[in-house]
């Protein structure tokens, strides 16, 4: 029903509520009926005299309630009306999975397979069996069982640690702020990525240590800057996201890694490497703690390839003496790892569900890649198949914060380079994030309102929806 035209001037409400309303009203009247293919966005929003991204909005609220569904490059078209919620709360956004797309979240895409949500219950339940040990304190860093399934699941980085060298902590933001506390004393000098990742930042602030930037190219850091930096501020040690940087996508080659091992080998400076992303790409190259084992202390994080509930993540020291500062302050901070949450990672582990979920992620990951790469493609941006986020450098026209805000006004959280930024001047460029509980739709809903507004100048979009 290309000619449909829904009268909104009698609703006081948000314009996107109101055309999910009308939708709704003109289904229980018989002017909508089952199968028929509403106007494309553009050519309502044309129609209409209102903006696209509000049309995009309203289909995607009536998509919430059941109303309609997105087909892919055929359309939106009219669901039957016994499938539909006609009585949804009218006034207010549907929260199913809420009617806000939080794309600010580095998350992986959740499992949405039946099957694979069974055998992930299946590992709770087993769990569950023996569930009074796990009300109990348990060992720090991690029990026997649970150390061997990290050295199983650091064998897939080509790392083969002795149960000594593996901690287990309560995340990475735990071991991040243990190894800190172990390397540095307040004052003290640690190097980063110029982009780097905003916990990192966090955790300095509390340890009083001094970040400092270092250039990047395509590849990293510029070993001409790491090695500059190292003469004249004397750093304690690099902190680096070297596979599928955090926010820039940036991978550092094996050439690169080894050029960054001789130069903090040279200096005596520890490099911390926060392989967050390492086990989502399938081929990447060898870590740093495999290159440097003696100078690296390795984190991997459970978060970003199985889920961030799990709060978990593994550890591996360069030597036993440099533990016992480590585990002193982790045990400080948070006395141990969740039983409950380190006994189902464990399970899943053992029983290879963790395999199927890091599997199921890669495949959705690069499908809202090709989305992106295929809504934006008229613009520039770092991406990667086996990424959960795009950096995104705005047109001249646009401002980081002009650009973030009208965002927001849509329904659509991201997040600005000030975040991300050590020292200097915060380039144009925002990070949007493909990841999480959003489903693939939302996802392709906020993208191309993404892009609407990337093609026109800012002044033509309301905020005012």
């Amino acid at each position: 029903m290309h000619d449909w035209t829904p009268d909104l001037s009698t609703s006081a409400k948000p314009r996107y509520l109101a055309l999910a309303d009308r939708i709704a009203s003109d289904m229980q009247a018989g002017r909508l009926v089952a199968g028929d293919r509403l106007p494309a966005q553009r050519l309502l929003a044309e129609r209409l005299g209102i903006d696209f991204t509000t049309v995009a909005r309203g289909y995607g609220e009536a998509q919430k309630r059941g109303l309609v569904e997105a087909r892919q490059g055929h359309g939106t078209f009219v669901l039957p009306i016994q499938r539909a919620n006609l009585h949804a709360d009218m006034t207010a956004p549907s929260r199913t999975h809420g009617d806000d797309a939080d794309l600010s979240m580095n998350l992986p895409p959740e499992p949405h397979s039946p099957e694979l949500i069974e055998r992930m219950r299946a590992g709770w339940d087993m769990i569950g069996r023996d569930i009074l040990p796990m009300l109990r304190y348990q060992s720090f860093g991690g029990g026997v069982r649970d150390k061997e399934a990290a050295q199983h699941w650091l064998a897939r980085r080509g790392l083969v640690p002795a149960i000594e060298q593996i901690y287990v902590t309560p995340g990475a933001h735990a071991a991040l702020l243990g190894i800190l506390s172990a390397l540095t004393k307040p004052g003290d000098v640690l190097l980063s990525e110029n982009l780097t990742y905003p916990g990192i930042r966090a955790v300095v602030a509390l340890v009083g240590v001094d970040l400092h930037g270092l250039s990047m190219d395509q590849e990293g850091i510029e070993p001409e800057a790491f090695a500059e930096a190292c003469k004249r501020l004397a750093p304690k040690a690099l902190y680096l996201n070297p596979t599928l940087q955090n926010p820039t996508n940036v991978t550092i080659s094996l050439v690169r890694r080894q050029q960054i091992v001789e130069i903090a080998r040279r200096f005596g400076v520890a490099i911390i490497e926060d392989d967050a992303y390492g086990f989502i790409a399938p081929g990447p190259p060898p870590t740093i703690a495999s290159l440097a084992p003696d100078l690296t202390w390795y984190v991997a994080s459970l978060a970003k390839c199985i889920g961030a509930g799990l709060r978990t993540a593994y550890v591996m020291v360069p030597e036993k003496r440099s533990a016992w500062a480590f585990a002193s302050a982790v045990r400080s901070a948070a006395v141990i790892a969740s039983p409950i949450t380190l006994a189902l990672a464990t399970q899943w582990i053992e029983d290879g569900t963790a395999d199927a979920i890091l599997r199921a992620v890669r495949v959705e990951t690069e499908e809202r890649q090709k989305l992106a790469h295929r809504i934006l493609a008229d613009q520039r941006f770092e991406g990667d198949p086996d990424s959960f986020n795009i950096w995104l450098s705005l047109p001249a026209a646009w401002t980081r914060s002009a650009f973030v805000g009208h965002m927001r006004s849509t329904g659509v959280g991201i997040v600005p380079s000030d975040a991300f930024t050590v020292s200097g001047i915060p380039p144009e460029a925002v990070r949007i994030c493909l990841g999480g509980p959003a489903p693939r739709s939302t996802i392709k809903r906020a993208l191309e309102c993404a892009a609407h507004a990337l093609e026109v100048m800012p002044a033509t979009v309301t905020s005012f929806l």
